[in-house]
């Protein structure tokens, strides 16, 4: 799954160049650097790749959130519907903007339910966040028609779906403006860092500033530079940047491996009557780094899944998950009373604690995921197979 597993010369040669100038801002001292520009060789590594006129590098995948949302000019008051299911980070985000996120219910895609998502909009709802969860994608086409039709931005949230695509279009390509994260599991990591993707100039040039204390950038001498916009520092450094221009040139080959070895697992367990799969919307253009598996109980899917972490095997039961599913966010459950926030704010949020998410509830009680590593060979993967196989059928004799 992450592309630390596969770190290499490549990345040690881009690290190198950056040492061997001991300049290790993205910006100026352009007659010490030897004309190494890491952050932006990466930005257009990625513009390349995946065909998104503008890119943006920033220190994770949260500041890239942030600086998008602040972008399209959403703030105090203003609404964003993401979904229930997802990591903190997106809530995060929304949250520390000044705007309000409204969640919602998840479909069998484990990606936010389109029907739902048209019964949340109200008059302060001003742009849609799909966040394409575990590798696989939200159904965007059926979202950018409601987006369309109610005149909303659409911003993609894609930190867990590098790579990924649907049809020949790459996830965070898709919306209004789209977020990448490279921290330290990601499938291209830096260690630590971000990137916006936008077709948009205007969206463009506010994060640049925006990241960068608002400098314009506009020529050599960065104590001149004028400062049209209010920022903050959410730069990246080219040390990580330098890693992730490495791993991004192994993306191809990360990916392959991922499907291959997602594929091999599946079959294995393809026609288990108590195992059905996730939806993925295109199938071709899964990232592949998760596999997720419905049970028929949840009786079921926690055994499942405490065996497998008895054997060694990684997997997450999201229904109890602290981080990923708003059931468990008991730190924001509190957050009408967090008095950092302005009460106007406050008084604006929902009362997460008592809201129904019944739906998602019923999908993830049944659900775990299990993340794929790039190093799985044939042995272990037939090891994790009849892991799963043997917990159900022990389960299944202990009720006869």
């Amino acid at each position: 799954m992450p592309g630390f597993e596969i770190f290499g010369e490549e990345e040690k040669k881009h690290l190198n160049e950056v040492l061997d100038t001991g300049i290790l801002m993205r910006y100026n001292f352009d007659g010490l650097r030897n004309q190494h520009w890491k952050a932006a060789e990466f930005e257009k590594a990625i513009a390349d790749k995946i065909k998104s006129q503008y890119v943006h590098l920033v220190s994770s995948g949260t500041t890239a959130l942030i600086t998008a949302i602040k972008s399209l000019n959403i703030g105090a008051g203003d609404e964003i519907i993401m979904p229930s299911f997802t990591f903190v980070a997106s809530f995060e985000a929304v949250l520390f903007t000044g705007a309000i996120p409204i969640l919602v219910d998840i479909d069998d895609t484990l990606t936010m339910d389109p029907n739902e998502v048209e019964k949340a909009i109200t008059p302060r709802t001003k742009a849609i966040m799909p966040v394409h969860m575990c590798g696989a994608m939200a159904d965007m086409h059926a979202i950018l028609t409601i987006a369309q039709k109610h005149q909303l931005y659409v911003l993609e949230d894609a930190c867990q779906a590098i790579g990924a695509k649907i049809g020949n279009e790459y996830l965070g390509t898709m919306g209004t403006i789209g977020c990448f994260s490279f921290d330290f599991v990601k499938t291209i990591t830096c260690g630590e860092g971000g990137a916006i993707l936008t077709n948009q100039e205007d969206l463009y040039e506010f994060c640049h500033q925006y990241s960068d204390h608002g400098h314009d950038h506009i020529g050599k001498d960065r104590g001149a530079e004028k400062h049209p916009v209010t920022g903050l520092n959410f730069r990246i450094s080219e040390l990580h940047a330098a890693v992730g221009l490495g791993q991004w040139e192994k993306l191809d080959q990360i990916l392959s491996k991922q499907r291959e070895i997602k594929s091999a697992l599946k079959n294995k367990l393809m026609h288990h009557q108590d195992i059905q799969f996730r939806r993925i919307i295109d199938e071709n253009g899964d990232n592949a780094s998760f596999l997720t598996l419905f049970f028929n109980s949840e009786e079921i899917a926690k055994k499942v899944s405490s065996e497998l972490k008895q054997n060694g095997i990684a997997s997450a039961y999201w229904f109890d998950n602290n981080w990923h599913y708003i059931r468990q966010w008991n730190h924001f459950f509190d957050v009408k009373n967090d008095t950092t926030l302005y009460k106007e704010q406050r008084n604006l949020l929902p009362d997460y604690a008592n809201q129904d998410f019944s739906k998602s509830d019923e999908i993830l009680k049944r659900t775990i995921t299990l993340p794929l590593s790039l190093n799985l060979d044939e042995q272990k993967i037939e090891f994790i197979a009849n892991s799963i196989l043997d917990s159900i059928a022990n389960l299944q004799s202990q009720s006869v």
